[in-house]
């Protein structure tokens, strides 16, 4: 990554996982790895089954010094991951990893914040039971899913143009 991108994702991530903590109305602590070690910082809590949940923020593409003009997206997952039981302190009582959900939304940089509050629902919901969660995404999705607790994948449909348009090879007329 370029250092104008490290920077960048360095930002986003401090005021997501702090925005997400206020948010949620529990404890949500933030682990202060450096993402150098290959383990960015993460957020995690304990849900009222006390299972171990945590949130990531990490670039899906980022322009590079070989690749300057590769686009700037990122992805915000939930419960998805490796090498997480390592990078977190497991809190007393805990009854293990929460394998029962997973999501990952891939968004812009200039959306990632917007999807905030949304993403707090999402969670909320989650861990409620709440089987049919549907409020209005903050920016359109790829695609509209019926169920969005069901998908495990969802793009926003600017991150999606941006990332096809990145696969155009150089010298091709459209």
């Amino acid at each position: 990554m370029t250092p104008e991108a490290i920077r960048v994702i360095s930002q986003l991530r401090r005021e997501f996982y702090s925005g997400f903590a206020a948010a949620m109305n529990m404890s949500v602590s933030i682990t202060t790895s450096h993402p150098s070690t290959g383990n960015p910082p993460i957020a995690f809590w304990l849900d009222d089954r006390q299972q171990f949940n945590y949130l990531r923020v990490f670039a899906y593409k980022a322009p590079d010094e070989l690749l300057p003009e590769r686009p700037f997206i990122l992805r915000v997952s939930v419960n998805k991951g490796g090498g997480i039981a390592t990078a977190a302190k497991w809190r007393r009582g805990c009854r293990g990893m929460n394998q029962g959900w997973d999501f990952e939304l891939t968004v812009l940089p200039e959306e990632i914040l917007d999807f905030l509050p949304w993403l707090v629902s999402l969670v909320k919901s989650q861990e409620n039971g709440s089987a049919s969660y549907s409020p209005e995404p903050p920016h359109p999705f790829y695609f509209k899913p019926s169920n969005v607790s069901s998908n495990q994948e969802i793009w926003t449909q600017k991150a999606w143009q941006e990332s096809k348009l990145s696969h155009i090879p150089v010298g091709v007329g459209l």
